[in-house]
């Protein structure tokens, strides 16, 4: 177990190395000039040169490279003649410091990702942590959505293969992988939030935490969860429904299942001691690829419902140009997302215990 998790987490920092350089390419060599971008119209030679100074513009690409990996590495080095040394006079880096040799000093700290182009200096990890939440809520509740839904349709489609309501269900289930998400969106937020609004109470446009009406405190509407969810949840849902239903088929046809029911145990037994966890494999990959994407996918909900979380912070760092806001929030998914699959190689082994670990 040892051994496979130390693969594992090798490998995941691999990944996470190879997922910091294209993301520094992409964000640094092919936009242009990042300091142009932050001052915009408002240019001119000495703003410019002073704005390079500061985030280290002015430096090689190369030396710009070694320094934004500095900064996301938990161990980072320093010298004290060298313009980043004045993170940790300025206490930007909340650092622990290690030891010094010479006029370099060595700091444990957590991942730097620099500050927002747009918001007067704020940490990139400051922004994240306000949004972020928000986000996790509304896919944690839309992927349980998707689970709770998703298995029990996919169940029901099995044991009534070929009949009119596993047909209904297929019908759906096809729809919802069909539609995009940013549609579903709009015609679920003009039709319940708008059309229904008298009878439903639920609003077109809401996040999580809002204003009361004297704009003195910060409420939770949870109804304001409701859509966002139902809609982030849709595409999850009738994948789940497809690979349950085939899942559940394939070990109806499986000799221990013959042999339960000649013992005589019904078919609900069956389902519950027997079939349902050994059909949760090919779901369960589904669900982790899922959760992870949505981190990702939720953009054009969050925005179309305006639910303050990590999606709709990235479409503002896409209109501003606030590339260290959007190099975070990407880096952040891609952290998840191995995260989540090495979670995910361990499910596998107490759902399926021929699984070895290697």
């Amino acid at each position: 177990m040892i051994n496979y998790l130390l693969n594992k987490i090798i490998y995941a920092l691999l990944t996470l190395f190879g997922v910091v350089t294209v993301i520094f390419l992409l964000f640094n060599v092919l936009p242009g000039d990042p300091a142009q971008m932050m001052l915009g119209q408002n240019e001119d030679s000495e703003q410019l040169a002073l704005v390079k100074h500061k985030y280290g513009f002015d430096k090689p690409i190369r030396t710009q490279y070694l320094y934004y990996i500095n900064d996301l590495s938990p161990i980072s080095f320093h010298s004290k003649d060298a313009g980043n040394y004045t993170f940790l006079k300025e206490n930007k880096y909340q650092a622990i410091k290690l030891v010094s040799i010479g006029n370099t000093t060595t700091v444990l700290k957590f991942p730097y990702l620099r500050e927002s182009f747009t918001k007067q200096g704020k940490k990139v990890s400051q922004v994240l942590a306000e949004t972020l939440p928000n986000t996790f809520v509304l896919a944690v509740s839309a992927i349980i959505i998707a689970i709770l839904l998703g298995v029990f349709l996919g169940i029901i489609s099995a044991l009534y293969k070929d009949k009119w309501l596993d047909k209904v269900i297929q019908i759906l289930s096809t729809f919802g992988m069909s539609v995009p998400s940013f549609f579903s969106a709009i015609l679920f937020a003009w039709f319940f939030g708008f059309i229904l609004h008298e009878y439903t109470h639920l609003e077109m446009t809401g996040s999580l935490y809002e204003l009361d009406d004297f704009g003195e405190a910060m409420h939770i509407k949870w109804k304001n969860l409701i859509l966002p969810a139902v809609v982030l949840g849709i595409r999850p849902l009738a994948v789940v429904i497809q690979l349950m239903r085939n899942s559940l088929l394939e070990v109806f046809n499986q000799d221990y299942i013959r042999t339960a029911r000649a013992k005589g145990l019904s078919e609900f037994q069956i389902i519950k001691r027997h079939a349902v966890k050994n059909a949760l494999n090919p779901v369960v990959t589904a669900i982790s690829g899922w959760f992870a994407s949505m981190l990702a996918g939720a953009v054009f909900v969050e925005y179309i419902f305006g639910w303050n979380g990590l999606g709709k912070e990235i479409v503002n760092a896409l209109n501003t140009l606030d590339l260290p806001v959007i190099m975070g929030a990407v880096l952040i998914i891609a952290t998840m997302f191995v995260i989540i699959n090495i979670f995910v190689d361990l499910v596998y082994v107490w759902l399926d215990p021929k699984v070895k670990l290697e």
